[in-house]
């Protein structure tokens, strides 16, 4: 096969792969309805997806919020003006870093987990035993994955915002010469709501964590479910996962900012 044939072949793969992945979705959502059927597995994967992976977020956005005060604290302080250094912060936190942190750390533990679990399934002919069964497998393994994950990215998403904006406010304190209550004041008015039921920056953040929850799990389901050639496809698949994952990640995120900050002012 000659490269013009290899690299056609390789763009047609890929857009199968997104239309096989969307239609997943789509059949995800059209499945709905029979949740409360499956509520005791989606409690099982909330579980996971929520409390095991609580300890590493927590690290993680606690220091992605000391770094983020820190760099902008130095800066800050050649013109002072680190008065501001909480109200960046917590923009910052709320509207880019928190959900960010929280959807590559999913991507990575759930996301890698949920295509190696499926994968195996998949290549050992458990998928097409269910099938037999007359179960579907978007029903009984897709949709309590996607839901769970749809949940729980947004409530870990407001613990990384609160622990980034405290590990800030501990740098802040103990290495920028800005006191606690300084740095709190102005998170809280950086925050304040004015006439609506959430600040811009925390429900942009939220409704990103939301869509990057979903898409973890649409497309960490779709690489296990499409595995196959026994371990190694199952490894390929995992790879698939997290990096497809991580990459839309960064692309729904930068449109998601841009539809609500540039679009829709």
């Amino acid at each position: 096969m000659n490269p013009f044939a290899k690299t056609g072949a390789s763009i047609r793969q890929r857009i199968d792969d997104a239309g096989w992945t969307f239609d997943l979705l789509v059949r995800a959502v059209a499945a709905l309805p029979k949740l409360p059927r499956r509520l005791r597995f989606t409690l099982d994967v909330a579980y996971n997806a929520g409390v095991r992976t609580l300890p590493v977020t927590m690290i993680v956005a606690a220091f992605a919020g000391a770094i983020l005060a820190m760099q902008t604290g130095i800066e800050l302080r050649r013109f002072g003006d680190t008065a501001v250094l909480g109200s960046i912060t917590a923009l910052s936190m709320c509207r880019e870093m928190g959900p960010f942190i929280t959807g590559v750390i999913l991507a990575a533990t759930i996301g890698s987990a949920i295509a190696a679990e499926l994968g195996t399934m998949k290549v050992s002919d458990e998928i097409s035993a269910l099938e037999v069964m007359s179960v579907d497998p978007v029903n009984y393994l897709v949709l309590p994955r996607v839901v769970a994950l749809a949940v729980m990215c947004p409530m870990l998403t407001l613990f990384s915002n609160l622990v980034g904006i405290a590990g800030g406010s501990v740098i802040a304190d103990q290495n920028l010469g800005v006191s606690q209550t300084l740095f709190w004041n102005s998170v809280q008015e950086s925050l304040t709501s004015t006439g609506k039921l959430l600040p811009k920056e925390l429900y942009v953040g939220l409704f990103k964590a939301f869509v990057f929850g979903i898409v973890i799990a649409v497309v960490s389901c779709g690489a296990g479910l499409r595995a196959r050639g026994g371990a190694l496809g199952v490894g390929l698949g995992v790879q698939a996962a997290v990096r497809n994952s991580v990459l839309l990640i960064i692309v729904l995120g930068f449109i998601i900012t841009w539809f609500f900050y540039f679009l829709t002012t």
